[in-house]
């Protein structure tokens, strides 16, 4: 199972990215999908080509526009999705996620590994992975950069540390979370692709112009599973803002820009002194 998330482009914020409430105006930003999650996305995709038989289940949260990167994960090799989406869902923070996705997860039990990328970029926080591996009471591996090998027993993982690497090994069910430094996902398969581009939600069904009726009952594998907050049994009041004690107080963009430089020689009088001015200036310390 692989937990993705469809997020803003943070490479286009503007004045018009945050909401009065302290919320993303995701509106106002284009969409796609997480980066690290693709990773996430390639690590279940490698533990498939060597399982027989094994499935790779996408599960996002998120507005009915995210459906998008659940056909984007199918095209790539995923076998199916389900989507939480209910406008309760709105301004839920890390906590409110995790626990409203650990849900999901339950009710998709049983299953082996739960992975997902280390962090989103709409958040950098790195918390939704192991707080909803915490809530539904699994193990975890964090950090993970490569898969070394796997059975239908175990699974060893090569991972990132402070000061190097470290090579693990798990038994199952277990939570991994994936470096954006692991490979990248593999492209969209052409195959793949003819097959499910008639994928939908039940939400964007409504919406068609098209009666996929026919199609939809002679393909059950193109439905989109769509589960609102009383399909997975929530509390309301751990969702949302109500749900979420995190608060955003402001959100910009910040552009780098070398408005001066300085040529150093080889000295080791110029390079102490640059040390000292970097450390006066509260740069290193």
């Amino acid at each position: 199972m692989v937990l993705a998330k469809q997020v803003p482009d943070t490479r286009n914020v503007g004045k018009d990215a945050m909401k009065a409430d302290g919320t993303v105006n995701r509106a106002a930003l284009p969409a796609i999908f997480n980066p690290e999650d693709l990773n996430a996305l390639e690590f279940a995709l490698k533990v498939k080509d060597r399982i027989k038989d094994a499935e790779v289940i996408i599960l996002t949260m998120g507005p009915a526009r995210a459906a998008e990167i659940i056909r984007e994960a199918m095209y790539r090799g995923a076998d199916k999705g389900y989507l939480i989406t209910d406008r309760k869902f709105a301004g839920s923070d890390t906590l409110a996620t995790s626990y409203a996705i650990s849900l999901a997860v339950k009710k998709l039990a049983p299953f082996n590994l739960l992975v997902a990328g280390r962090q989103a970029i709409d958040g950098d926080t790195a918390q939704v992975g192991p707080q909803t591996a915490e809530k539904v009471g699994i193990p975890q591996i964090a950090y993970a950069l490569e898969l070394l090998a796997v059975n239908e027993k175990e699974i060893t993982i090569k991972r990132r540390i402070e000061r190097g690497v470290e090579t693990v090994t798990g038994t199952y069910p277990l939570a991994v979370t994936v470096h954006g430094s692991a490979d990248d996902c593999r492209p969209r398969n052409a195959k793949r692709l003819m097959q499910v581009k008639h994928a939908r939600t039940v939400s964007e069904l409504q919406t068609e112009t098209r009666d996929y009726t026919e199609l939809m009952t002679a393909r059950p594998d193109l439905k989109i599973q769509e589960w609102s907050v009383a399909d997975i049994g929530a509390d309301v009041e751990q969702l949302g803002l109500s749900g979420s004690p995190t608060k955003v107080k402001a959100i910009e963009n910040v552009v780098f820009q070398a408005k001066e430089s300085k040529s150093l020689g080889s000295s080791d009088k110029e390079i102490e002194d640059l040390m000292i001015e970097l450390i006066d200036g509260h740069m290193i310390g």
